[in-house]
Formats: structure tokens, sequence, C-alpha cells
């Protein structure tokens, strides 16, 4: 399930690709603007800035700004941030793998198969949906 973290990072995420470009954008705005608590809020973005993907500016006009580009921040790679492994089986998760206890033989594992092809459909769909994709679909209605 995703996690209240992942889901307000994405949201948080969103409403500043629809103001990109402008001037930065004060926590509280986006707080009251997405319904989300400022303090958990504050954390996500500060996260999100140690990732690379935000930025901040002090002092009068200051506030939060994207620095990557909208297109290359996917659904993946805010849920990896926030929420760890996608994988529902950690020996078939990529950057978190773990071997599983009772496995006789990871090669020959039919649930392990099914999980593996199960990530691969869910990591795609994750890696090809952006934040940008969302931007643009919101902006169409």
């Amino acid at each position: 399930m995703l996690s209240k973290k992942a889901k307000y990072a994405i949201k948080a995420l969103v409403y500043l690709g629809h103001e990109n470009h402008k001037s930065p954008v004060l926590i509280s705005q986006i707080a009251q603007n997405e319904n989300i608590p400022q303090k958990f809020l504050e954390a996500i973005l500060l996260t999100l800035k140690k990732e690379g993907i935000l930025d901040s500016k002090k002092g009068r006009g200051g506030g939060y700004f994207v620095v990557k580009p909208l297109e290359e921040i996917s659904f993946a790679e805010i849920l990896r941030i926030f929420d760890g492994p996608i994988a529902l089986l950690p020996c078939v998760t990529h950057d978190y793998y773990k071997q599983c206890e009772e496995c006789k033989d990871e090669a020959t594992c039919g649930i392990r198969k099914v999980f593996l092809q199960l990530r691969n459909i869910t990591v795609k769909h994750l890696k090809d949906a952006t934040i940008m994709n969302v931007v643009l679909d919101e902006s169409d209605k």
C-alpha cells in the first residue's frame, strides 16, 4: 500500500509542477491547497531536497521549487525514496534484494517467477508515470 508520505510527496510535486518556472512556493501554500499537514509536509519536502529533486530559497520570496526536470521524476523514484522496495517479495526486488529464507532454489521457484513478472510490469508502469504526465493530464481539464 502507498504510504501517506509517498502520496503527499507526489501531490506536492504535482502542485509544484503546476507552479514550475514561477517563484518559489511556501510550504503553507502547498499544505493548504493540497490538504497536507504542514509539519508532515516539511519533512517530506526536506527529503525531496536531499534527493536533489527540489531546492529551496530562504527569506522573502522564498519557498520550494523543482530543480529536476518533471519528466525525469517518476512515481517509481518517489515510492523508492519514501516506501523502499516496490516488489512484494525480497527475492525479486532490484535495489533491496534479499534471498527468501525458505527458498530451496530461486531458479526454479514458481512463486518467485510470478512475483518477478508482477514486479517488472509494476516498475515499468511506475517508471513511465512521471510528475510531468500528471501535470499535463490535469492541465488538459
